[in-house]
């Protein structure tokens, strides 16, 4: 069997667009970390409040429930902590204000690895298009990382307040035609995949997800000799 050479981290800050991105995109891997002794904390841009082909649905109430469903599929995992920046759900531009909030939650939780979404993809494996909340996020989360987090004049407000300039260590970016990371998940996709069964109001059947979820993940996975894998951009950083 081949080895991931997945690095140990202390740290890990997960920064995604709605609830259920990260289930679909890296649980298996926070579960390995979380499993090491890591302390993962997720940051949710928006609650997902527009996530429903039902016109009658009222987006505050599935706001409220996404909230709900997403704090599970973090305790499922083993993350305990959740936080929502209630950005409107399909309306997040790669603003400045929303890269001060991100900023700001690094600097607060200085993560060696920060994950998230790949924001230079556009059609995923030439299969769908990427969501434009997405891609936003994931700029924004790029650049918040480098240089902004970093530099210790950007957000200056941070600094005055007691908080510290911080340098990222690595970026692990899903939904990426570029994937240079395969992790092993062989041992925690039955994790990966109950977290996602809590998202409840995103699926009529949960079964086709699951066969297709599985099948990915295990057709990733012999690419490098694993019974399951998730794919990431896995980006250095000089420190």
């Amino acid at each position: 069997m081949a080895i991931d050479r997945l690095p140990a981290p202390e740290r890990v800050l997960v920064v995604a667009a709605h609830p259920d991105d990260i289930e679909f995109g890296a649980a298996g891997t926070v579960a390995r970390w979380v499993d090491g002794g890591a302390q993962v904390r997720y940051l949710l841009v928006t609650r997902g409040d527009k996530g429903s082909d039902d016109p009658s649905v009222d987006p505050r109430e599935l706001g409220e429930r996404r909230t709900g469903e997403q704090r599970a599929a973090a305790a499922e995992i083993g993350v305990s902590g959740v936080d929502f920046l209630d950005e409107p759900d399909g309306q997040v531009e790669p603003s400045l204000p929303l890269r001060e909030r991100i900023t700001y939650a690094i600097r607060r939780f200085q993560p060696e690895i920060v994950m998230g979404h790949d924001p230079t993809v556009l059609f995923v494996n030439n299969e769908w298009v990427n969501h434009p909340d997405h891609r936003a996020v994931g700029m924004v989360t790029v650049d918040a990382v480098f240089p902004t987090a970093r530099d210790p004049l950007n957000f200056r407000e941070h600094i005055d307040a007691g908080l510290q300039p911080w340098k990222v260590a690595e970026m692990f970016l899903w939904s990426t035609n570029e994937a240079n990371q395969l992790v092993d998940i062989g041992g925690t996709l039955d994790r990966k995949i109950a977290a996602l069964r809590c998202h409840e109001s995103q699926f009529t059947s949960f079964t086709e997800t699951e066969r297709w979820l599985r099948r990915t993940a295990e057709e990733l996975g012999e690419r490098a000799g694993y019974r399951a894998a998730e794919g990431f951009r896995r980006v250095m950083l000089a420190r």
